[in-house]
């Protein structure tokens, strides 16, 4: 009976842990799937979002998109204008200032 009573306890515990959630905006955008994994503006220039994006499944590094300029800054410090249907276009059109 106590074995059946410590059983009972540990599974109601272990049902009320919740765990974190893991949760991503994607969409469907130029026939690809992107996900925005991560994102953080910039308190400086609100036009401005470090984010980490995957692209039908492969992740990014983070990189800064400039909504202002449309242009991605990579890590090694590369400037990159946003191509058609890129992941920047979403991440800019997503979170525009209205």
């Amino acid at each position: 009976m106590v074995k059946f009573v410590v059983l009972v306890f540990l599974l109601i515990l272990s049902c009320s842990v919740a765990l974190p959630a893991l949760a991503s905006v994607c969409r469907n955008y130029g026939g690809h799937r992107i996900c925005i994994i991560s994102i953080n503006r910039s308190a400086k220039n609100y036009w401005e979002y470090r984010a980490v994006v995957s692209v039908d499944g492969v992740k990014r590094p983070m990189e800064v998109y400039n909504c202002r300029a449309g242009v991605k800054v990579q890590r090694d410090g590369t400037v990159l204008a946003f191509k058609h249907n890129d992941p920047g276009e979403l991440i800019c059109s997503f979170f525009q200032k209205s």
